[in-house]
């Protein structure tokens, strides 16, 4: 496989406070790979990290190349593509309006055929395209979030929290999309707080720990470990 994103050595401090110590982690083409683990563990700094949102130090590099320095929209440029928790879509604007911002730096002629996919996977959109962003359900929204992020065609999609706050019925419907999108080309690194969905759709997991990958591997042979189960799943 391509290695598409490659981290050594990342480390993040929010003032005193060291956020990250030190991770390393890879994604290859075509994978899902999951980061968990408690609340306060360093995921979501961690994709902060890459999508240029906090300082850091350390390497992380997309497709081969250094991202230090380059600014949020010149990584969207790349490819790299942040749907953020908390959703993030511009509540007072329509769903078409804020699908339409999710492709303003492209100019090829495929932007039609995108936002028709993306109301394909998620046909309530379709139902509600006109409507402001900030009248739909918990549930709508998050799928506004990711379908905005895939009108940027991102090659990695980086996801924190889609099933944040969302009934089991909505979260299952998410994951089950976010298998589609993964199946038709889209790279993903996700973070999600329900190990036990976030391990179903993946390919490979890290586990991490205040700041530190406590362990990493193969997402099924984590989601059997007794101390994965007990500390994530609630198992055992």
């Amino acid at each position: 496989m391509t290695r598409l994103l490659e981290i050594e050595n990342l480390e993040v401090s929010y003032g005193a406070i060291r956020a990250l110590h030190g991770i390393s982690l890879e994604v290859d083409e075509g994978e899902v790979v999951t980061l968990i683990g408690a609340n306060g563990a360093g995921k979501s700094t961690t994709l902060r990290a890459i999508s240029g949102m906090v300082s850091f130090s350390g390497s992380i590099r997309f497709a081969g190349r250094p991202l230090g320095g380059l600014r949020p929209d010149e990584l969207v440029a790349l490819g790299l593509v942040h749907a953020p928790e908390g959703r993030g879509i511009f509540a007072n604007l329509t769903v078409a309006e804020n699908l339409a911002l999710g492709a303003f730096q492209r100019r090829d002629a495929e932007i039609a055929t995108d936002r028709a996919r993306v109301l394909e996977l998620f046909p309530i959109l379709g139902e509600r395209i006109g409507q402001s962003a900030g009248t739909l359900s918990g549930g709508e929204q998050q799928m506004l979030a990711i379908g905005r992020a895939l009108m940027a065609r991102p090659k990695l999609l980086l996801l924190d929290e889609p099933s944040l706050g969302l009934a089991p019925q909505v979260t299952q419907t998410i994951f089950r999309i976010l298998r589609e999108i993964n199946a038709a080309g889209t790279t993903i690194l996700l973070v999600e707080q329900n190990a036990h969905m976030a391990l179903g759709v993946a390919r490979r997991a890290y586990v991490l720990e205040t700041g530190e990958i406590a362990t990493s591997g193969d997402a099924r042979t984590l989601a059997q470990s007794d101390d994965v189960k007990k500390h994530y799943l609630g198992i055992g």
